[in-house]
């Protein structure tokens, strides 16, 4: 890794910043979707997208970073997570019954959010939200001046399974009626299962603890396993986009940051899409980081924000 940046002035990672506006955005179908906005905007506007399980809370630190660079940073919840509602009975399931319907909600959103300025706009997605901006990118979105995918879900890692069994078995308990549990038991109260939870998410315990926070004390967007129509849904998507061939239609400036020791997504089926994007920049980090980069420990965090900001300085000048 390059030099990072100096370590910034601690910032409250449990609390909303003072000058914020949270509210809800409506979709065309009148979901109303949970949106937070922070920053006046000289340099231009950002959109930050989570992933999948993700509410704004666990991005308030980078968020207030790109507002004090001069960016009108907006970021919502995706529908069915967070504070946008749920699609399923269980509160605690992340279900969706067709992916499309969350690139119909980010093409809506990006409509509005793009019209409320003239200046340069920029998004950046992490993971699930970085497959959904890039499967929307080459179904005909129009572009923003930039783009950056951290640890996009291209790619869903199902060892020790292999892909096609993992197909078999989701298509098959949603088959048996169950396209609406939780694929998999994700007990809330086990120290076990949190750290082994952790490890795959980052190596910071203190900004993983920061997340179960936020669960424990606004347990309306707490959220646990996805459901077994999700993983249908994750598998075909990903599957479908890549051999669309529609990724070479995707014109904007794109720097993708991945790393090898991800154990929720495929770096291999993010290396094979970073080939097909023309121009697209790709680095992919070591064992240092884990899936979430821009919660990981200062020197991996910092260097990742140094380079979506050299980034975004050269592609979305003002």
């Amino acid at each position: 890794m390059d030099s990072p940046l100096s370590v910034p002035p601690a910032f409250d990672r449990r609390a909303w910043p003072m000058d914020g506006r949270l509210d809800f955005w409506t979709a065309p179908d009148g979901w109303p979707l949970r949106r937070y906005r922070l920053g006046q905007g000289q340099r231009g506007q950002l959109l930050m997208l989570g992933g999948r399980g993700d509410m704004i809370e666990k991005y308030l630190e980078v968020i207030a970073h790109w507002a004090s660079q001069g960016w009108a940073v907006t970021a919502f919840d995706w529908r069915g997570q967070g504070g946008s509602g749920r699609v399923g009975a269980d509160p605690l399931c992340g279900h969706i019954d067709d992916f499309a319907q969350w690139v119909s909600d980010l093409e809506a959103f990006v409509a509005d959010w793009r019209a409320q300025s003239t200046g340069p706009c920029a998004i950046i997605a992490h993971s699930m939200g970085g497959h959904l901006l890039l499967r929307a990118l080459a179904e005909g979105m129009p572009p923003p001046d930039a783009a950056v995918a951290v640890a996009p879900m291209m790619g869903v890692h199902t060892a020790p399974l292999p892909r096609w069994l993992a197909v078999l078995i989701a298509r098959t308990m949603c088959a048996l009626g169950f396209s609406e549990r939780q694929a998999w038991t994700q007990k809330e109260n086990s120290d076990r299962q949190r750290a082994m939870r952790q490890k795959r998410l980052t190596h910071d315990p203190e900004r993983y603890a920061d997340e179960l926070w936020w669960r424990d004390h606004s347990r309306d967007v707490a959220l646990g396993a996805p459901s077994w129509r999700w993983v249908v849904e994750a598998l075909r998507s990903t599957f479908m986009l890549e051999r669309s061939g529609k990724l070479e239609r995707i014109a904007v400036p794109l720097l993708i940051l991945a790393t090898k020791a991800d154990r929720l997504v495929s770096t291999p089926a993010i290396r094979r899409i970073a080939a097909h994007i023309p121009g697209a920049r790709l680095h992919v980090y070591g064992p240092e980081a884990a899936h979430e980069i821009l919660r990981e420990i200062d020197p991996v965090r910092l260097d990742a924000l140094r380079r979506i900001d050299a980034f975004l300085d050269e592609a979305a000048a003002p």
